[in-house]
């Protein structure tokens, strides 16, 4: 595609597009990555924008003392162009360049979407200036004040050296808001909200940038509106995702629920919904591409088509499913000497390690677990994922994860897969019988890795929050976890104890008998999760709501 050509502008602070260009941390960056794939199938004329992180998030070991992390280094060169155009912005009293490296993510009919990696470990900068885009989400806040700048600033002023003609600016998340800011050098407010669309992802507080007004006017002063009426800080600091609203026309969440949670975060701004999907192609195992391209040709161009998965016959589904379940547990016993059996029940769990997304609710009561495994039959439990380095909660339980791998033996058998990434992320999605999702409500704005699984005809256990509330039939693509929306005390905070009580209640009575009993009953539910979910949480249509409701609105 021509730069000249290019009309939407998808920033992001972190993009994942394969497992070898390590610049994604989590669901955020495989979410970019995935609507850029998209983008490209649809031959949509867009062009994303991220940093060139050269030791990339981290490379994860465990231990008997949990996580330990050392710098994820990987070779540019490898996999991007290096482009020759630089630009230059000002961070505090520095002029710092930048560069440009480009990936092109190619489409089903040959059609590329340029994924562009701004870069500043040049030898015109300083050594502290090249060390910006070093690594991701790493540092203090000025390191992150300054990635942002690059992003932000940087990467308008880069799609200007490069001839892009770009109508609409797509924030993923509040990390690049200081698009705003570059553009009321020559925009007006009025205008610069035709051309912003903002989307938020997360319900916690904690996760929106805020920075203090003092180190913002010594790092951004350059950028800052001398227009009083532009409202650019509350009280001391600056809010980045408060930035992005405010300079934004269109503004969306990622679930239903998320844009109930965010109108209720941010009152006073319009907030719509558009639910995240997965991209079809990339995330369906082998086995099931096969199997799709057998009775379903046009799956890849038209993921809607999913829904015809009903007329599969159920013994080629259930060896499609099989040949995946091998893949993963041959992975498995590569990666931890530890043998599982095909024949048993699998359970996955795998995403980023956080508090509220609970990985331990399955070991509650390891009592009543290892019972419920003797009673209905065998268990086997497969992890794997990540935790912030400064997150000392969250390194807590991938420790308690690993303990409990050491503990269970027998009926229960529990194995950590380190490392998390991409391709172990698509073994996993696939290869298990059950996907595990137990989020303590209202903290999930979406999720993506149960929609992974349900493409792969997976079957998904989890709270009722985020993309769940959309796409859970009981007994039919799944069970819940806890109470159903229409109980009053939903919107209660409940604890772990009720929900997991109900876990192990269903995995009891209904899960497991169905899956070593009723295996017409588990095929059917297999084929319900890509019919219903598969063919409507894929970011081909989720791309489509946004080029119709926020690009060309």
């Amino acid at each position: 595609m021509d730069f000249n050509d290019i009309r939407i502008a998808y920033f992001s602070m972190e993009v994942g597009v394969r497992s070898d260009i390590p610049t994604y941390a989590g669901g955020l960056g495989v979410l970019a990555g995935d609507a850029l794939k998209s983008a490209a199938d649809l031959e949509h004329p867009m062009v994303g924008i991220t940093l060139l992180y050269r030791k990339g998030y981290f490379r994860q070991k465990i231990t008997d003392r949990g996580q330990s992390e050392k710098p994820q280094e990987w070779n540019p060169d490898d996999h991007l162009k290096k482009l020759p155009d630089e630009v230059t912005i000002k961070i505090g009293n520095e002029d710092v360049r930048i560069g440009c490296w480009l990936y092109e993510v190619e489409g089903v009919t040959g059609a590329k979407v340029p994924l562009l990696f701004l870069d500043t470990d040049l030898d015109s900068n300083n050594d502290l200036a090249r060390q910006i885009t070093d690594r991701l989400y790493y540092g203090d806040h000025r390191h992150r004040i300054a990635q942002e700048m690059v992003l932000g600033i940087g990467g308008v002023e880069m799609l200007k050296k490069l001839g892009c003609n770009v109508e609409k600016y797509h924030m993923n998340e509040g990390h690049s808001s200081f698009l705003t800011l570059a553009l009321y050098r020559d925009i007006s407010l009025e205008d610069i909200r035709k051309m912003c669309v903002f989307t938020t992802h997360t319900p916690v507080d904690a996760g929106h940038d805020k920075f203090d007004k003092d180190i913002i006017m010594d790092m951004v002063r350059e950028y800052i509106p001398d227009n009083p009426d532009v409202r650019i800080f509350d009280d001391h600091h600056l809010n980045m995702t408060h930035l992005g609203l405010r300079f934004s026309g269109y503004v969306n969440g990622v679930a239903r629920k998320h844009m109930k949670v965010s109108k209720s975060m941010f009152p006073g701004h319009e907030i719509e919904s558009i639910s995240n999907g997965i991209h079809t192609h990339f995330w369906a195992a082998e086995p099931l591409q096969k199997l799709f391209d057998k009775y379903i040709p046009d799956w890849k161009e038209d993921p809607y088509s999913l829904r015809s998965v009903m007329n599969v016959p159920d013994d080629e589904m259930w060896n499609a499913h099989i040949e995946a379940k091998q893949a993963l547990l041959d992975a498995v016993k590569q990666r931890t000497d530890v043998q599982f059996h095909p024949a048993r029940f699998t359970i996955g769990f795998a995403r980023r390690f956080v508090e509220y997304k609970r990985p331990d609710l399955i070991i509650h009561d390891s009592k009543r677990l290892k019972k419920i495994a003797e009673e209905k039959g065998d268990i086997q439990v497969i992890f794997s994922g990540k935790a912030h380095p400064h997150d000392k909660k969250g390194s807590d339980l991938i420790r308690r994860i690993v303990k409990a791998s050491e503990d269970f033996r027998g009926k229960v058998r529990i194995v950590f897969l380190e490392d998390y990434d991409i391709e172990t992320a698509k073994l996993m999605v696939s290869g298990c019988d059950l996907w595990l999702n137990n989020p303590q409500r209202p903290y999930e704005a979406s999720g993506t890795s149960g929609m992974k699984a349900a493409l792969n005809g997976v079957p998904q256990m989890s709270t009722l929050d985020g993309w769940w509330l959309e796409g859970h039939i009981e007994g039919v693509t799944g069970w819940s976890i806890g109470l159903h929306p229409l109980d009053p005390e939903f919107d209660k905070d409940v604890g772990p104890e009720d929900e997991a009580e109900d876990f192990y209640t269903k995995l009891r009575e209904k899960v497991i008998p169905m899956f070593y009993g009723k295996r017409k009953e588990w095929i059917d539910m297999m084929k319900h999760c890509i019919a219903i979910n598969a063919s409507f949480f894929n970011t081909h249509r989720m791309m489509q709501q946004y080029i119709l409701d926020a690009y060309h609105k």
